[in-house]
């Protein structure tokens, strides 16, 4: 299931990872994470794999909104060789209507940030689409909307 959050006073500011997982009810330390496409408020990320345990600290430890990123989950040990790094920036397939799936090989869930004013979801279970909508209201379903690239 594939969602959006945008136009919203629901929240702070987009994409505050440690909120919209909280929404989804998972952890960082649940999966390992591949990041890409990363631009942020000023703070250096490395891009490439991280553990869901050094992710998780990292973001307790700064203040970080992502503007760009692509935030792939993975099962913990489940690294694919990536041959193409996942990008949201100029990335048309997100307003395409059609049901995307994750980017990544393997990847269990996508969040992506857009540009600071939308956080996208690519590939929640029924459960975590259903805590995603009872937290912020104003979600929508990705292929309803009419944004552009």
């Amino acid at each position: 299931m594939n969602f959006i959050l945008e136009k919203t006073e629901q929240i702070d500011f987009f994409t505050y990872l440690p909120q919209m997982l909280k929404a989804l009810n998972i952890r960082c330390s649940d999966y390992d994470w591949y990041l890409s496409d990363i631009e942020t408020n000023g703070f250096d990320i490395e891009e490439g794999w991280w553990s869901g345990s050094k992710l998780e600290a990292y973001l307790a430890a700064n203040d970080v909104q992502f503007i760009w990123g692509v935030f792939s989950a993975v099962k913990i040990g489940d690294r694919p060789m990536v041959i193409e790094s996942p990008y949201i920036y100029n990335n048309a397939s997100y307003w395409s209507g059609e049901n995307i799936s994750p980017q990544l090989e393997c990847a269990v869930l996508e969040i992506a940030a857009w540009d600071s004013s939308a956080t996208i979801f690519v590939g929640l279970t029924s459960v975590q689409a259903a805590r995603l909508q009872a937290t912020y209201s104003d979600t929508k379903v990705l292929g309803s909307c009419k944004h552009g690239s």
